[in-house]
């Protein structure tokens, strides 16, 4: 199983749950191809059982359109192809906040003559 990460434009988080099973999916979306869908091509990804109420959660947190990393595990599905779980989602913008900036004095560009 691989591990991989992406930054896309985030739609939405959706819970469903049925016969006391819980599902959830992130929809983000992609480019579209031009030849079948115009403006977004709206893409739907399932959320690993263990941390769906974590990653549904997390949702409320986005504006749409909003650039999120979508962290994934990719797993063999049927026929070579593989199959996508969400693990993680948090905004693609930089930190801002002072705790995650490195400790230390900060270096300051030298001008050159």
């Amino acid at each position: 199983m691989a591990r991989s990460t992406m930054e896309v434009a985030f739609l939405g988080t959706q819970k469903t749950e049925m016969e006391g099973a819980k599902y959830v999916k992130i929809f983000y979306g992609d480019q579209p191809d031009g030849k079948t869908e115009h403006g977004l091509s709206i893409i739907g990804m399932a959320v690993a059982e263990e941390v769906a109420d974590e990653v549904f959660a997390a949702g409320s947190q986005f504006a749409p359109l909003e650039t999120v990393r979508i962290s994934f595990d990719v797993a063999r599905g049927g026929q070579n192809k593989g199959k996508n779980l969400a693990l993680h989602i948090e905004s693609a913008k930089p930190r801002t906040d002072k705790s995650a900036a490195p400790s230390g004095p900060a270096s300051t560009p030298t001008a050159k003559p």
